[in-house]
């Protein structure tokens, strides 16, 4: 196998970790092409990842949603915004378990559940 490839279910994984981001992303209006090119990077880093641990596979979806936040808190500011707060500062959405399938997007202030991390409105 060389660097570029991977057995096709982790490639999978990489897909739909890919399209579930793009999807919030969209969602809240901000899957311009800078942020685009922030996800392929992001998946970009969970394909080594995945490649180093295929136990893992599991939980790239949730690792890929941090990974931009991170990179969209460097660039542009907090996103996804909580949408169940309507006082104090905006804040940003987390993602829930940190490590663990089934990721969603939590208010951490609030312990709420928004959305499955692909499921935005």
């Amino acid at each position: 196998m060389d660097d570029a490839s991977l057995p096709a279910p982790l490639e999978q994984t990489l897909h739909s970790a890919r399209a579930l981001v793009l999807a919030d992303l969209a969602a809240r209006d901000v899957a311009d092409s800078d942020v685009v090119s922030l996800v392929e990077d992001a998946v970009t880093h969970r394909r080594w990842w995945v490649r180093q641990w295929p136990e893992g596979a599991p939980y790239v979806a949730g690792l890929v949603a941090q990974d931009v936040q991170d990179a969209l808190l460097e660039r542009y500011g907090r996103w996804p915004l909580c949408p169940v707060c309507d006082a104090g500062d905006p804040h940003a959405l987390d993602v829930e378990p940190e490590l663990g399938p089934d990721p969603h997007w939590v208010c951490g202030k609030a312990g709420v559940v928004v959305a499955p991390v692909g499921g935005l409105r």
